[in-house]
Protein backbone atom coordinates (compact mmCIF):
# COMPACT_ATOMS: atom_id res chain seq x y z
CA UNK A 1 0.00 0.00 0.00
CA UNK A 2 1.17 3.23 -0.84
CA UNK A 3 0.85 6.85 1.48
CA UNK A 4 -0.27 8.77 -1.10
CA UNK A 5 -2.96 10.87 -0.29
CA UNK A 6 -3.59 13.30 -3.12
CA UNK A 7 -3.22 12.21 -7.29
CA UNK A 8 -2.86 15.56 -9.39
CA UNK A 9 -3.36 15.37 -13.30
CA UNK A 10 -1.97 17.68 -16.18
CA UNK A 11 -5.16 17.61 -18.70
CA UNK A 12 -3.92 20.08 -20.90
CA UNK A 13 -4.84 23.51 -21.55
CA UNK A 14 -3.33 24.47 -19.01
CA UNK A 15 -4.93 23.14 -16.48
CA UNK A 16 -5.01 19.95 -13.58
CA UNK A 17 -7.03 17.52 -11.49
CA UNK A 18 -5.92 16.79 -7.64
CA UNK A 19 -8.11 14.07 -6.34
CA UNK A 20 -7.89 13.31 -2.70
CA UNK A 21 -7.38 9.11 -2.76
CA UNK A 22 -9.70 8.58 0.56
CA UNK A 23 -12.63 10.89 -0.16
CA UNK A 24 -12.03 10.88 -4.29
CA UNK A 25 -13.01 14.45 -4.00
CA UNK A 26 -11.42 16.56 -6.51
CA UNK A 27 -10.19 20.17 -7.36
CA UNK A 28 -9.65 21.56 -11.34
CA UNK A 29 -7.12 24.59 -11.43
CA UNK A 30 -6.82 26.69 -14.63
CA UNK A 31 -3.67 29.30 -15.17
CA UNK A 32 -5.40 32.92 -14.23
CA UNK A 33 -5.82 34.97 -17.49
CA UNK A 34 -2.96 37.08 -16.41
CA UNK A 35 -0.82 34.30 -16.58
CA UNK A 36 -1.64 32.70 -20.20
CA UNK A 37 -4.82 30.96 -18.95
CA UNK A 38 -8.45 31.15 -19.02
CA UNK A 39 -9.14 31.99 -15.36
CA UNK A 40 -11.98 29.12 -15.46
CA UNK A 41 -10.88 27.72 -12.17
CA UNK A 42 -8.94 28.06 -9.16
CA UNK A 43 -5.53 29.19 -10.13
CA UNK A 44 -3.12 27.23 -7.80
CA UNK A 45 -2.02 30.37 -5.72
CA UNK A 46 -5.73 30.88 -5.43
CA UNK A 47 -5.82 27.52 -3.21
CA UNK A 48 -2.43 28.57 -1.43
CA UNK A 49 -4.32 31.48 -0.45
CA UNK A 50 -7.93 29.40 0.34
CA UNK A 51 -5.73 26.98 2.56
CA UNK A 52 -4.53 29.40 4.87
CA UNK A 53 -7.86 30.76 5.21
CA UNK A 54 -9.44 27.16 5.59
CA UNK A 55 -6.24 26.19 8.08
CA UNK A 56 -7.26 29.11 10.09
CA UNK A 57 -10.80 28.47 10.13
CA UNK A 58 -10.29 25.12 11.26
CA UNK A 59 -7.92 25.86 13.95
CA UNK A 60 -10.29 28.25 15.47
CA UNK A 61 -12.78 25.57 15.64
CA UNK A 62 -10.29 22.99 17.08
CA UNK A 63 -9.52 25.90 19.71
CA UNK A 64 -13.30 26.29 20.92
CA UNK A 65 -13.66 22.51 20.80
CA UNK A 66 -10.68 22.20 23.35
CA UNK A 67 -12.51 25.46 25.46
CA UNK A 68 -15.73 24.12 25.60
CA UNK A 69 -17.35 27.33 23.65
CA UNK A 70 -18.84 27.48 20.52
CA UNK A 71 -16.92 28.32 17.79
CA UNK A 72 -19.59 30.71 15.88
CA UNK A 73 -20.03 30.12 11.80
CA UNK A 74 -18.27 32.80 10.61
CA UNK A 75 -17.21 33.65 6.68
CA UNK A 76 -14.28 35.70 5.13
CA UNK A 77 -13.46 36.82 2.33
CA UNK A 78 -9.75 36.54 0.63
CA UNK A 79 -7.57 39.11 -1.09
CA UNK A 80 -4.63 37.26 -2.85
CA UNK A 81 -2.07 39.99 -4.50
CA UNK A 82 0.63 38.59 -7.26
CA UNK A 83 4.41 40.20 -7.14
CA UNK A 84 6.50 39.98 -10.51
CA UNK A 85 10.03 38.89 -11.14
CA UNK A 86 9.56 36.65 -9.61
CA UNK A 87 5.74 35.88 -9.86
CA UNK A 88 4.84 34.83 -6.90
CA UNK A 89 2.09 35.60 -4.14
CA UNK A 90 3.60 38.60 -2.18
CA UNK A 91 0.22 39.02 0.09
CA UNK A 92 -2.81 37.36 1.76
CA UNK A 93 -5.46 39.44 2.94
CA UNK A 94 -8.31 37.42 4.97
CA UNK A 95 -10.81 39.10 6.58
CA UNK A 96 -13.39 36.93 8.48
CA UNK A 97 -16.97 37.77 9.75
CA UNK A 98 -18.54 35.58 12.78
CA UNK A 99 -21.63 35.90 13.31
CA UNK A 100 -23.03 37.26 16.45
CA UNK A 101 -22.31 35.58 19.72
CA UNK A 102 -21.03 35.32 23.22
CA UNK A 103 -17.69 35.28 22.74
CA UNK A 104 -15.22 36.45 25.95
CA UNK A 105 -12.30 39.12 24.68
CA UNK A 106 -9.98 35.76 26.12
CA UNK A 107 -11.68 33.60 24.02
CA UNK A 108 -11.79 35.92 20.82
CA UNK A 109 -8.11 36.76 21.39
CA UNK A 110 -7.44 32.98 21.76
CA UNK A 111 -8.88 31.96 18.32
CA UNK A 112 -6.95 34.94 16.83
CA UNK A 113 -4.08 33.55 18.33
CA UNK A 114 -4.44 30.15 16.96
CA UNK A 115 -5.15 31.62 13.36
CA UNK A 116 -2.49 33.56 13.41
CA UNK A 117 -0.23 30.14 14.04
CA UNK A 118 -1.89 27.62 11.66
CA UNK A 119 0.45 25.03 10.04
CA UNK A 120 -0.41 26.86 6.81
CA UNK A 121 0.30 30.58 8.24
CA UNK A 122 3.65 29.05 9.35
CA UNK A 123 4.64 27.00 6.59
CA UNK A 124 4.19 30.12 4.01
CA UNK A 125 7.43 31.76 3.04
CA UNK A 126 7.93 34.67 5.57
CA UNK A 127 7.72 37.24 2.76
CA UNK A 128 4.14 36.64 1.74
CA UNK A 129 2.18 39.21 3.98
CA UNK A 130 -0.14 37.55 5.71
CA UNK A 131 -2.73 40.75 6.42
CA UNK A 132 -5.85 39.60 8.49
CA UNK A 133 -9.11 41.01 10.03
CA UNK A 134 -11.32 39.78 12.43
CA UNK A 135 -15.01 41.14 13.07
CA UNK A 136 -16.63 39.31 15.87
Amino acid sequence: MNNYSIVNKYIGDLRTISEHLKSGDKIKTDAPVDNNGKGEAFAPTDLVSSALCSCMSTVMGICANKGNFSMPNSSAIITKTMGSDPRKISKIMIEFTFEKSELTDAQKNKLMSVAENCPVAKSLNPDIKQNLTFKF
